[in-house]
């Protein structure tokens, strides 16, 4: 699990902050960014210091393994995770997308995966963005692909978190990430009638 602990050092008269991330998932599950520093007496800023932040990603392959996009998942401050997702070669229209909870993703024909379990739900809400006794902790936005087989999504998630905790993408059995074949109503249980799993990517830690 990913733990976060804040240092501080002073040096030539700066002090420097920056978060380290947990032993737990170890550097490669980290991102790095710049973090501000103070400038020391007569204006000079010394070198930055280095924030250390959760970050995953997933390879999104269909039912031949065939690779038709990825996922980059960066930790916030909050706890949330921001997404963003990048897809190619796949139907246009809306799809549903969410987080499953099993980090296995077999491919195959009817069977396809379905090694990637039900939603990420640990909550044990019911599925939906606009169910009143929803949503699952995996439920997502549509994602939208164009005419052109090409599809973005960008969103932050509160619900799911690349740390510690209950509602972590990466506990003992990890997660994945899957698309389905139509939209999801974001209502109807368990899906969103949101039809077969279509590309599924494994949720990996690392990344940036």
């Amino acid at each position: 699990m990913q733990t976060s602990a804040q240092t501080s050092a002073r040096r030539n008269g700066v002090v420097t902050t920056s978060t380290l991330c947990g032993l737990a998932l170890g550097a490669a599950a980290c991102a790095t960014s710049p973090a501000a520093s103070t400038p020391a007496a007569g204006g000079v800023r010394p070198a930055e210091a280095v924030v250390m932040v959760p970050a995953a990603t997933a390879e999104l392959h269909d039912r031949t393994g065939k690779t038709v996009g990825t996922a980059r998942l960066t930790g916030e401050s909050s706890g949330a995770i921001h997404l963003v997702v990048h897809v190619d070669g796949m139907t246009p229209g809306n799809h549903g997308i969410h987080f499953h909870a099993v980090g296995s993703c077999a491919p195959g024909d009817t069977t396809a995966f379905v090694a990637a379990g039900g939603h990420h739900n640990p909550t044990g809400r019911k599925h939906g963005l606009e169910n009143p006794d929803g949503p699952h902790a995996g439920d997502l936005p549509n994602l939208v692909v164009g005419t052109n087989g090409s599809g973005d999504l960008d969103t932050v998630t509160p619900r799911a978190t690349l740390g510690a905790g209950a509602t972590s993408l990466l506990d003992a059995d990890g997660s994945a990430l899957v698309v389905h074949a139509g939209a999801d109503d974001q209502r109807t249980d368990p899906s969103g009638n949101s039809g077969a799993r279509v590309a599924c990517g494994v949720v990996t830690p690392g990344g940036r």
